[in-house]
């Protein structure tokens, strides 16, 4: 397989599932400006839509949408844990927090990567966005993983865009358990070896 990425995007959540499997890859990067890829070709190509990630089978076939990527590298690897069985109730409640992650706070943190955002519409963003924050640091006061004890797809996926308030002066301390469960998901070997070779990735 290979999973088309750039650096400090979404694609980190399937680099970090797919380590986790220990399914087998290679990885090509995308210029998110430019759209060239580092084997030379048009990201467009792959992914009309031109954002990562994107993840092409061995088969030719190409998937996009992080959710249904993590959810199809899970599938692949059943041993792993990563995602409940299909058909059951559990992974419906996956299916909720991956569309949670998605539409309020992936979606609802990406417009503060914009500089020439107004002061009062960043504003506006944040406390939209500090109120999910709320939820999320409640539902994990007793749990250690969304989904109960074990880590799975939709902490992959939350751990990536909680990393890019980093980028917006947004101190996790603020919410004390989101920022160990943060801190724990970073200090896990895969997401080690993701960050690690995506940064050593040759920049197209």
């Amino acid at each position: 397989m290979k999973l088309y990425f750039a650096p400090n995007t979404c694609s980190l959540s399937p680099h970090i599932v797919l380590l986790e499997t220990g399914l087998p890859y290679t990885l090509v990067r995308v210029d998110m400006q430019s759209k060239v890829m580092s084997d030379g070709g048009d990201y467009r190509d792959i992914n009309p839509k031109g954002y990562v990630a994107a993840l092409m089978l061995d088969d030719g076939n190409i998937l996009t949408e992080g959710a249904a990527i993590l959810q199809y590298l899970a599938d692949q690897a059943p041993e792993s844990g990563l995602a409940p069985k299909p058909g059951t109730f559990e992974r419906v409640r996956l299916q909720e927090w991956l569309n949670f992650i998605t539409g309020e706070i992936h979606a609802g943190s990406a417009p503060l990567f914009n500089k020439t955002l107004p002061r009062d519409v960043k504003l506006h963003f944040k406390t939209r966005l500090f109120a999910r924050f709320e939820f999320v640091e409640n539902h994990l006061a007793n749990r250690a993983y969304l989904m109960g004890a074990n880590f799975t797809v939709a902490d992959a996926y939350l751990f990536t865009v909680l990393d890019w308030m980093r980028f917006f002066e947004i101190g996790l301390e603020t919410w004390p358990k989101i920022a160990a469960y943060r801190d724990k998901i970073a200090a896990r070997r895969a997401a080690v070896t993701a960050r690690k070779r995506e940064a050593q990735f040759p920049t197209v």
